[in-house]
């Protein structure tokens, strides 16, 4: 009788450990084979990237960087940029694309046709404001980084007779492309000198075909608002005597006035081939922003990536040299994002 007990007892205890097992294991897998729902502790750690900078699931795989027309500084820089993002950021798939530049980039970031895009600091300032060129407010994006000042350069042939901007009336002038920031400083110079595209024959086209335009004669001068030196005036100069037309000190003191973001430039005989004079006129700040709705982290990661790789921005264009660390905040005209501001605090 008590062997039989003791069985019963030992049988009784087996078959409790081997149900505790077959709950464990159901807890594990499923019917299918396929391992169940995690442990909260592991359920929290979802969604969130680790300090070695991998994806956590709201990551953007796809990443667009709008830049510029082919013939400016924009270009160069923003392809750059997102060179170094597709290669030094995991599980990204970035790419540069020409653009309008400014107003554009601005109005397609706001959009979410777009994750990044070069854009003047006066033209970011009234995109939020939505003031000058903008008839209503245009946001959803913040600042990363500012980079250079970009010249207002206009570009005439030595030859042309056109030695001031009042000399811009009634004749052929590029604009700069429809919607651009090289656009909003013409029509901001221009009324400063109490004229208006209705005074010019005013064209609206990008740097290149702005360059090709004035060597073949079909317009007289050019707007260009880039970095200097410029590739389109670069090219132009190479084939001919070119002018830039200087804007007076009173004029220089009333666009600085009313339109807190521009300010003086000089620019000497070695800024261009077969441009043996000196020009003044003025200059705002070339930046980078970033869609608000991107993640902290994500935006951190990227801005990182750049800052990491600063020799492949210098071998993009010889502007690549202006972007430091030190000088970065540096004219900033509208908020930085979280991840932008987390990385420029680290540092």
């Amino acid at each position: 009788m008590k062997k039989l007990s003791m069985l019963f007892i030992v049988f009784l205890f087996l078959g409790l450990v081997l149900a505790a097992c077959g709950d464990a294991s159901d807890d594990a897998i499923d019917d299918d084979g396929a391992q169940s729902e995690e442990t909260p502790e592991e359920s929290e750690s979802e969604g969130e990237s680790d300090d070695s900078g991998e994806a956590s699931e709201d990551w953007v795989d796809n990443i667009t960087v709008l830049t510029g027309g082919e013939a400016g500084v924009y270009f160069p820089l923003g392809v750059a940029m997102a060179e170094i993002m597709d290669q030094q950021v995991d599980d990204v798939s970035a790419t540069g694309i020409s653009s309008g530049a400014s107003v554009v980039n601005a109005n397609e970031l706001s959009d979410g046709q777009a994750e990044f895009a070069l854009i003047q600091n006066d033209v970011a300032y009234y995109a939020h404001e939505g003031s000058n060129m903008f008839d209503e407010v245009v946001d959803g994006f913040s600042g990363v980084f500012t980079i250079y000042p970009e010249t207002i350069q206009i570009v005439t042939l030595a030859d042309s007779g056109i030695e001031t901007v009042e000399d811009l009336e009634g004749k052929r002038v590029a604009v700069g492309d429809v919607g651009s920031g090289t656009e909003a400083n013409a029509e901001q110079i221009l009324g400063a000198h109490d004229l208006t595209f209705d005074d010019l024959s005013a064209e609206w086209m990008d740097f290149g075909d702005a360059s090709t335009n004035l060597q073949d004669g079909n317009v007289d001068a050019a707007f260009v608002t880039a970095g200097t030196p410029t590739g389109s005036i670069q090219e132009l100069a190479a084939s001919a005597d070119i002018r830039i037309v200087s804007i007076n000190e009173d004029k220089i003191a009333q666009l600085e006035d009313e339109y807190p973001y521009y300010v003086r430039e000089d620019l000497d005989e070695n800024t261009y081939e077969n441009f043996d004079a000196t020009a003044t006129t003025v200059a705002v700040q070339a930046m980078l922003i970033v869609r608000d709705d991107l993640p902290e982290d994500q935006v951190y990661e990227l801005t990182k990536s750049i800052f990491d790789n600063l020799d492949a921005m210098q071998n993009a264009h010889e502007r690549g040299n202006d972007l430091t660390i030190d000088t970065a905040q540096d004219g900033m005209s509208i908020d930085l994002h979280p991840g932008v501001q987390r990385y420029f605090d680290e540092q």
